[in-house]
């Protein structure tokens, strides 16, 4: 399938073939800390279909919870991330792109859940929290409210 997107300001441009088979969702903790939330989408391509407009800003996480070094890539306008790959000069082999940045991430549901063990422990009964169609956050109050 042909996947393609963009950073949410458009500096950083992405294309490429994925199978909507292998998306994922990472519970690890740097998908945490990378992301602010509680886990991250992605999916993963081939470096050869892999095409890109912009330059990222990358951090070289040396040593990933896989234990391995993982190259993350963000846009340096506006920080969304773009996606993660092995260190090293050129195209590399494959690329793990966040699926938030792709135009078809309604249709790339995810097919598993990877480093379960660190998830957080709601992270299972979220389909019980309340919904909303717009979005509304709750206002911090500057001292606490009276009982």
């Amino acid at each position: 399938m042909k996947i393609d997107g963009a950073c949410l300001c458009g500096f950083i441009k992405i294309e490429a073939e994925a199978d909507p088979e292998t998306t994922t969702i990472c519970h690890c903790t740097d998908c945490q800390s990378g992301t602010g939330s509680a886990f991250r989408v992605s999916i993963p391509v081939r470096g050869a279909t892999f095409k890109m407009s912009g330059q990222p800003t990358t951090y070289l996480k040396t040593t990933a919870d896989s234990g391995n070094p993982r190259v993350l890539a963000f846009c340096p306008k506006c920080g969304a991330p773009i996606y993660s790959t092995s260190p090293g000069d050129g195209v590399r082999p494959s690329y793990t792109v966040r699926v938030g940045i792709l135009r078809q991430r309604d249709t790339l549901v995810p097919r598993q859940q990877i480093w379960f063990r660190s998830a957080r422990p709601w992270v299972a009964e979220i389909a019980a929290v309340p919904k909303s169609s717009f979005g509304t956050v709750p206002q911090v109050h500057s001292r606490p409210k009276e009982a």
